[in-house]
Order: structure tokens, then C-alpha cells, then sequence
């Protein structure tokens, strides 16, 4: 598997080693102990999780405050654009953000560990995601930061409004958001 280090060095792009031929593919997709070694994060997944979105539906930007959760994502049918926001106060890189197009054919997983805000746009006209999670959902804590925040200025890949659910919508600002130390 491939490391590549983003510009927010917590956030990793993974490439794993695919083995094709003429009857398709195999790929290991996480291996606890190469995550361990190779990577140098220790954590147990407890949860997965698995979305189907249309075309042009943004999901985001979500956390939980309480119980904050690691995540390991990968797009199984179709091709997401996938972006982690850094909301530590602490950290060097507060308020930045890195996206990333992750497809079903590209098979690249991202790994967005605690302290970081998360959303996706699907960019095809299906996408289905898949990933784990390092706590189980709290829905007492989640929390969300409105995906179009002038002060993250992120770029999403949109030609046209996205679709949202009525609790993107209802997303605060970063300025006003609850954030981690």
C-alpha cells in the first residue's frame, strides 16, 4: 500500500496494491497491523458504515464533539469528491482543509483521524462509500459546519447547487461552530 502524506500531514491518502486479471480484482482494504506499522496509527474500528448518494448530493461537513471518530473512507460504486476540515484549535493547520476524488476505480481510501470535520460530494451519478470508524455514533454530540463557510473557502467540484439534507443545511459556521482544543 501506498502512503501519501497531504498537506495537512494527519490526513493520508491511501493507495492499495491491486491485483488484476482477466476474471477482475482483488485488494486488501486494511490490514489492522500494516495500518499499525506502515502507518504508525494504533486504533480499533468499532463501526461501519455504508451511503448511497445520487449525483450532486453533498454530505457535510459533519463531527461529533463527544466521542469524536477516526475515519476510513473508500468509494465502492461511482467517484466522491471527499474533504476533511482540521477544527483544532491547537493544530498548525486550524481552519485548513484537503479534498480528495476517491472511486471505484481509483480504490484510494483516506484515513481522517479525530479532531477533523468531514464531508463529501458525489460526482457520479451514483456513489456508494463505505467506511469505518474509530467510535460509534453519538447523536447527542454530531455536529455540522456549513459545507459553503466563506472562512474555509473550500472548492467544491460543483457545477450546479448541491443537494443537501435539511441538517447540512442547518449547519453553523466555523466562526460559531464548537471545535475541538
Amino acid at each position: 500500500m501506498s502512503i501519501v502524506h497531504t498537506k495537512i500531514p494527519e490526513v493520508i491518502q491511501l493507495e492499495p496494491q491491486v491485483f488484476g486479471d482477466d476474471r477482475g480484482f482483488f485488494f486488501e482494504a486494511y490490514n489492522h497491523q500494516r495500518f499499525a506499522q506502515e502507518i504508525g496509527i494504533v486504533t480499533n474500528f468499532v463501526q461501519d458504515n455504508h451511503s448511497c448518494s445520487k449525483q450532486n448530493v453533498l454530505r457535510g461537513l459533519h463531527y461529533q464533539i463527544q466521542q469524536p471518530q477516526g475515519k476510513l473512507i473508500r468509494a465502492i460504486v461511482g467517484t466522491i469528491f471527499d474533504v476533511a476540515v482540521d477544527i483544532r484549535k491547537s493544530s498548525p493547520t486550524f481552519g485548513k482543509w484537503v479534498g480528495y476524488e476517491l472511486s471505484a476505480k481509483n480504490k484510494r481510501l483516506l484515513w481522517i483521524p479525530p479532531g477533523f470535520a468531514h464531508g463529501f460530494v458525489a460526482l457520479s451519478e451514483i456513489a456508494e462509500v463505505l467506511y469505518k470508524t474509530t467510535d460509534y455514533y453519538a447523536p447527542q454530540s454530531d455536529r455540522t459546519i456549513l459545507w459553503n463557510d466563506p472562512d474555509l473557502a473550500i472548492d467544491w467540484p460543483l457545477s450546479t447547487p448541491p443537494i443537501l439534507s435539511a441538517k447540512d443545511q442547518a449547519g453553523k459556521s466555523f466562526r460559531t461552530a464548537e471545535v475541538f482544543d
